[in-house]
């Protein structure tokens, strides 16, 4: 016959319990009993946290740029990796005398650091005006140990907070520093090519270009001057000469047409001759003709007599001069212009050698004007990375500056760690709970199995259900004297065995109010009284 199916009606569970009690209070009181071993004697562990702020910079940022502009988290994190570091864990192991107890003294080192570092944590958290926290916290047997481990994690985070801090705006500072001097000696370098430059190419800088043009006018000018000065000399070098020539020659008497005119020996007077004659006759006259050659013909003895004075200077004597019979006046004459037209001939020479130097000059600005663009450029370019470099230079030296005196961003603590009273493992609450769940979960779950394998009709409805059959009446349960003694003992037994399951729930309730050690302790005072 299959099993029938179990009332679920709240009379009916309650009678199946009062029915089954020994199967609830028997797994109930062995849970209560095991919870409370368990709760004296599982291995007390205490912890204790400490809260740090993480303070903003007291200089505002408008005044100094903090060189550390890492996120607080990844910051946090750095610090837990160095705080937390084999080198670090080590020293409080020593410090603080931990895992000297039998067992943790067999303990290979690299377990030991995993256990300690199992038990440190670390929890950044933000308020809601974005002030940033952490808190470290520690767990361990001893609460002495606790309290001074916590302290002394939170000062090494401190001190190594300060020292990364001061340690990287000294890097930037260095680093800057080193890539100064170096810019400082590529600047210095361009600085000296420009200045070899310069020297080297003065004046046919750009600057230059005008001055030179004005220079090289005025020595033009000079220049046509001097040219100028030069044939006017020349020309009265000529008239002098032919005035030495006409005072030793006799006047010539020429017949021009049915006219009687006396020709002169005068170069000048010649000229004026000929000009008469060309107004009136053509180039082909005689006279005309006759009258070009005598003027070509001394023209031509006046400049022989120049180059020969201007070479071999003034001769007097009297086989190779014709001014040798004049008179000292008309040689001096001669010989201030002779020397006159000597510095001339010098000036204009110097004068076209500068005009060529300075016309060089200028034909060259274009070309120094594109090599010096180039150098000033290149110049331009590492004088603004110097002095940007200088800048930053001087703006971490201020940040050094006001790490080391401690006005940037600091750790503070706001909560030091105190000693704890209560243990935070075992969870007392958690051990309550689940021994009382656990006890009634091992009942309730025998009663079930227990009522699902019985295959008996439990209602009269399920006779009428099961054998289709219409149940007329039912016959209670008749008791005879033994029976109702026996139930009565039993009942006795159960309200007995329910004290003991209340006596124990209270006990393990008072341990999980109070605490085990503070139970403990009132347990011994009141047996010594």
């Amino acid at each position: 016959m299959p099993s029938q199916p179990i009332p679920t009606d709240p009379k009916s569970i309650i009678d199946l319990i009062i029915k089954r009690r020994w199967i609830v209070m028997i797994p109930f009181c062995l849970a209560m009993i095991v919870g409370m071993y368990k709760a004296v004697t599982l291995p007390r562990i205490y912890e204790a946290s400490t809260l740090i702020l993480i303070q903003p910079q007291r200089v505002p940022d408008s005044y100094v740029q903090s060189i550390v502009s890492t996120d607080t988290s990844e910051r946090i994190s750095t610090l837990s990796q160095q705080v937390l570091s084999r080198t670090n864990l080590e020293k409080l192991i020593n410090e603080f005398k931990l895992f000297q107890s039998i067992g943790s003294s067999q303990m290979y080192v690299e377990d030991k650091l995993n256990n300690l570092r199992q038990r440190i944590a670390i929890d950044v958290s933000r308020d809601r005006r974005g002030n940033d926290a952490f808190t470290i916290s520690f767990q361990d047997q001893n609460p002495i140990t606790v309290m001074n481990v916590t302290n002394a994690l939170a000062a090494y985070f401190i001190d190594e907070n300060l020292r990364i801090r001061e340690a990287q705006a000294v890097g930037t500072s260095d680093f800057l520093e080193a890539e100064l001097q170096t810019m400082k000696s590529r600047l210095e370098g361009v600085e000296a090519q420009l200045k070899d430059y310069r020297e080297s190419y003065m004046g046919e800088l750009p600057e230059q270009l005008d001055s030179n043009l004005r220079i090289l006018d005025r020595l033009q000018d000079h220049l046509n001057e001097s040219q100028q000065n030069l044939a006017e000399a020349k020309i009265r070098l000529v008239a002098l000469q032919n005035d030495a020539v006409q005072s030793r020659n006799q006047p010539t008497t020429v017949i021009v047409g049915s006219e009687t005119q006396q020709e002169p020996n005068n170069i000048e007077e010649m000229r004026a001759q000929l000009e008469s004659l060309l107004s009136r006759y053509t180039k082909r006259h005689p006279d005309v003709v006759r009258l070009e050659a005598r003027i070509a013909e001394a023209e031509k003895q006046a400049e022989q007599i120049i180059q020969s004075n201007i070479r071999d200077g003034v001769d007097d004597s009297p086989d190779q001069t014709p001014t040798s019979s004049l008179s000292p006046e008309f040689r001096m004459q001669q010989n201030e212009i002779m020397q006159e037209m000597r510095r001339l001939e010098i000036d204009i020479k110097d004068t076209k050698r500068q005009i060529s130097i300075y016309q060089q000059r200028v034909e060259n600005t274009p070309k120094r004007e594109q090599e010096l663009l180039s150098l000033r450029r290149d110049y331009q370019n590492i004088q603004g990375s110097y002095n940007s470099l200088l800048a930053r230079k001087l703006e971490a030296e201020i940040a050094v500056n006001m790490e080391r005196k401690q006005k940037g961003e600091q750790f503070r603590i706001l909560d030091e760690a105190k000693l704890p009273q209560k243990p935070v493992k075992p969870d007392m609450k958690k051990l309550f709970m689940m021994a009382i769940v656990a006890g009634l979960a091992i009942g309730g779950g025998a009663i079930f199995l227990l009522e699902y394998f019985d295959d008996s009709f439990k209602q009269p409805d399920d006779i009428e259900s099961e054998l289709k059959l219409k149940v007329l009446c039912t016959v209670p349960l008749i008791i005879d004297k033994k029976k109702k003694a026996w139930r009565t003992v039993e009942h006795v037994c159960s309200s007995i065995f329910a004290a003991i399951s209340l006596v124990l729930l209270a006990s393990f309730a008072i341990l999980y109010i109070r605490g085990v050690d503070q139970t403990i302790a009132a347990l011994r005072k009141y047996i010594s009284i």
